[in-house]
């Protein structure tokens, strides 16, 4: 290590135990986040080393990332990418690719997803022209079942793309094992669950493509990023072509015919001898992260087991605090699952004496951050009223979701004090309103 790059690495560490505060929490003044990034000193130095050494595209680190998260979540290949979004059109866009051959979806296929989730699971189904088939979930759980899925396999079903929401697994087992006996892939959006499990195995191995958010909302965070992981090689290739502008080459950038055959392809209609580097084989994107971001994942990937250990830890606290409060549906985590929480989520009852918007004005009115969970019935918003979908069955439960459910922080960040303010708060507001 240079002299100069030892000095600047000491200031940042004098600059941050300078910067951070003095930790004490006042309640009704501290804002208490549902959700956040847990950055510490080795975070930021990881940043500024990758800066010092300008390494502003993907290179070093971000393979190394990759590999990295690909032995800690089982998976053979892991593709960095630049948000979560990206993860999950990357991985949808891939089960189109002519690569597949009779297997590829194809314009009018159908996927069967939940209505109660985020946008970005469903979306990619609408940008690849795929018809997304709605059903719905179980409240106290917020999961679909196998039972659901099954009634909605058609002629025309395809995949099936469904989110653990919240850290909760869904039926994964069971809905894997109806993929395979109907020949559909089976996506799993695992941006809220890392850690998580079912049946003793890790959410994200059960499927053939997972993908992974890293916004600073979600267990571990790059500030922005995502990342498509799966054990298919094949799969694997085509989703790091269309990342990589749909390029048929697989050289890092600055690498130069690591198959020996750089000039010697024939493919398409281009003359013998093309360049390689610049063949494309899919109508790709750039959707590529940097050597900055993997950076900051490398050091938070350590912490890993930490976060997800202190995620239980804070759920449980909610959960056993909050128990016998009347007319709040408590979260679940039913048989089999050992979730790792992105939050802790209420349901007011229909016959309650207050609103669901009463309480949260209440707790946020104390600092006490609270979300959605997430657009609740996405077939009520205006960008999904005049697309084409399919609903089996009611969405009943997505309703209700949309009505009477929010959720409230379980992030490693969060202190004992602050959850027990949390609960000692709803506690007053319920006593208060009968």
């Amino acid at each position: 290590m240079s002299v100069h790059r030892k000095l600047v690495l000491d200031e940042v560490r004098k600059y941050h135990q300078d910067t951070q505060g003095d930790g004490v929490f006042v309640p009704g003044t501290t804002e208490i986040w549902p959700s956040g990034a847990v950055l510490d000193e080795d975070d930021r130095i990881a940043l500024v080393e990758a800066a010092l050494e300008m390494r502003i595209a993907a290179g070093r680190s971000s393979r190394k990332f990759e590999s990295s998260f690909a032995r800690k979540m089982k998976r053979r290949k892991a593709h960095l990418t630049n948000s979560g979004s990206s993860a999950n059109l990357l991985a949808t866009t891939a089960l189109t690719s002519h690569l597949l051959e009779d297997r590829r979806l194809r314009p009018g296929d159908e996927v069967i997803t939940v209505a109660a989730g985020f946008p970005t699971t469903v979306n990619p189904i609408l940008q690849n022209g795929l018809i997304p088939v709605f059903v719905d979930v179980e409240l106290g759980t917020y999961k679909t079942t196998a039972d659901r899925v099954a009634q909605a396999i058609g002629p025309k079903t395809r995949a099936i793309i469904i989110a653990h929401t919240l850290g909760n697994p869904f039926e994964v087992a069971e809905i894997a094992q109806l993929a395979v006996d109907h020949d559909l892939f089976l996506i799993e959006d695992n941006c809220d669950a890392v850690g998580s499990t079912y049946d003793g195995k890790l959410t994200g191995t059960f499927g053939e493509l997972t993908t992974v958010s890293f916004y600073p909302a979600h267990h571990l965070t790059m500030g922005e990023g995502g990342c498509v992981l799966t054990a298919d090689l094949a799969l694997a290739r085509i989703v790091e072509s269309l990342r990589d502008w749909g390029r048929d080459c697989w050289c890092e950038p600055g690498e130069s015919d690591k198959c020996l055959k750089r000039f010697k392809y024939q493919m398409g209609t281009l003359p013998a001898g093309y360049d390689h580097k610049y063949i494309f084989s899919h109508v790709g994107y750039n959707l590529k992260a940097t050597d900055l971001q993997a950076a900051l994942g490398l050091t938070q990937l350590a912490k890993l087991d930490d976060f997800v250990e202190a995620r239980k830890r804070n759920w449980r606290r909610l959960r056993d605090g909050l128990d016998g409060v009347p007319h709040l549906l408590l979260p679940e985590a039913t048989p089999r699952r050992h979730p790792s929480w992105f939050g802790f989520v209420l349901t007011v009852s229909p016959d309650a004496p207050f609103k669901r918007a009463e309480l949260v004005d209440f707790l946020e009115g104390r600092k006490i951050g609270t979300r959605r969970l997430f657009a609740g019935n996405l077939t009520r918003h205006p960008a999904y009223i005049d697309q084409p979908h399919r609903v089996v069955g009611n969405l009943d439960n997505s309703d209700i979701i949309t009505e009477q459910t929010f959720w409230v922080g379980v992030y490693p960040g969060l202190t004992d004090e602050m959850l027990d303010y949390v609960i000692s708060s709803v506690k007053e507001f319920v006593e208060a309103r009968g």
